[in-house]
């Protein structure tokens, strides 16, 4: 059956997926504002949640890959209709990527303090780093399952139930943020930033257990872990360790950023965690299109309606630099605003005010860039993917990043790097995207 391409079809993928989307970086979000304001040691709290968020971030994205792995194949067996050849696959891929998860928590348990102090961290925000990080861990093979169940919802062409998971996750850890954070009078005392921890831990276990029920209650996919080992799995292991790579070139930066505002200073890593937070939390926002891009993407490859997918990405290109403007306008709108959910120290807000706007003159472009990020994805194009990380990375992030170092930038630098960054890997995309499949369209 063709696939429809419009307007409805589209955004009731992208809708949803936008929501589950934020997921993440909202429990992260909310950590940060609530954390920010903590009147005991808040400015060292803040500092000490946005090295530990940028360190599990990176854990997450490294070993999360095979949420796009899965969904790519899953999505192109559905296009080509041979969807019960993939039905032991999830199983495989999930137990795969808990395992894996496992083995990482249990090597960086024991040198967690070592671990941050390679990021800069000393004294009070050291310490603060440690006790947080120690709870939080816990939830990483919780993300990775609840990942990796999206995964397959999305490649089913669905994005309604990862929606469910995540606004309930996103809520129960607000709710359990203020109770934990700063306690109940008479009843709970003030926990701090170990209380914002617990929240965290509690909400990733809900999300996973929500997880495995919708996936047991509403699809025929078996967890139980079946032999022989699927022929496709192979395939997985592939494209996951492209991502994975891919991953560990996207979190170079993103911890090099991190290692270099923490040597600038405590008030300078609390305005850099505030503008990264709010980046990764605009990205995902425009990742529902991205998403959609993936899961459509990966059907119409497999039904080889190249026609369809150039008109696919016209689309969604289009509806996601809508979004982004809007979030522009927003951001400029909220200047000030924003700042101020996040922290009330003065000196915090004087330096994410001075890079803020950076932040949102690059939505656009990262627009681009995540889009058609999710298409590739979705074409299984992970050895590209990969290539064009290494290469906007190590010869646009890095030279650019330690240019702004040698010339005394402070966070200019850092955000100006962040900003090439971005414009090396949209441009790449997108080049790659016109020479591959303009030639194999019956209607140009």
């Amino acid at each position: 059956m063709k696939a429809e391409i419009n307007f409805k079809s589209i955004n009731k993928l992208a809708i949803p997926a936008t929501v589950a989307g934020i997921a993440e970086p909202l429990l992260s979000i909310t950590d940060t504002a609530i954390v920010g304001n903590i009147p005991v040691d808040g400015l060292e709290s803040l500092a000490a949640a946005g090295i530990v968020g940028s360190f599990l971030s990176m854990l997450i994205w490294i070993l999360g890959q095979t949420r796009s792995a899965i969904s790519a194949i899953i999505s192109q067996y559905l296009g080509a209709g041979r969807i019960e050849e993939v039905k032991t696959l999830p199983a495989q891929a999930i137990f795969l990527n808990i395992g894996l998860s496992i083995l990482v928590l249990l090597s960086t348990i024991f040198i967690v303090e070592d671990i941050f102090k390679l990021l800069n961290a000393t004294g009070k925000i050291l310490q603060y780093c440690v006790s947080y990080y120690s709870i939080r861990v816990w939830g990483f093979p919780l993300t990775l399952f609840v990942f990796a169940v999206m995964g397959i919802f999305r490649g089913l062409q669905n994005t309604y139930y990862p929606m469910l998971i995540a606004i309930v996750g996103a809520v129960l850890n607000v709710v359990l943020d203020f109770i934990f954070v700063y306690g109940i009078e008479g009843v709970l005392e003030p926990m701090y930033l170990e209380g914002a921890a617990w929240a965290s831990l509690l909400a990733q276990g809900v999300m996973a257990i929500i997880a495995f029920v919708l996936l047991i209650t509403k699809t025929n996919i078996n967890l139980r872990l079946q032999l022989p080992v699927h022929n496709e799995l192979g395939r997985l292991v592939i494209m996951s360790l492209n991502l994975f790579v891919r991953a560990l070139a996207l979190n170079t930066a993103l911890i090099l950023a991190v290692r270099e505002a923490t040597e600038l200073g405590p008030k300078y890593i609390g305005a850099h965690t505030i503008a990264v937070n709010i980046w990764l939390f605009s990205a995902f926002f425009i990742d529902g299109y991205a998403a959609a891009g993936n899961i459509m993407g990966g059907r119409l490859l497999g039904a080889k309606d190249y026609d369809g997918l150039w008109l696919l990405a016209k689309k969604i290109l289009k509806y996601g630099l809508l979004v982004s403007v809007a979030l522009v306008a927003a951001g400029f709108l909220f200047y000030k605003p924003i700042g101020l959910i996040f922290s009330k120290e003065t000196v915090v807000l004087h330096a994410f005010y001075a890079v803020f706007f950076i932040v949102i003159l690059g939505l656009p472009m990262n627009t681009v860039a995540f889009i058609f990020d999710g298409i590739f994805k979705g074409m299984g194009e992970m050895k590209y993917l990969r290539n064009t990380l290494l290469a906007a990375t190590f010869l646009g992030f890095v030279p650019v990043l330690f240019f702004g170092i040698y010339m005394n930038w402070g966070l200019y630098g850092i955000w100006i790097a962040f900003t090439v960054w971005m414009a090396i890997r949209g441009g790449a995309l997108v080049v790659k995207f016109i020479r591959k499949f303009r030639p194999l369209l019956k209607n140009p």
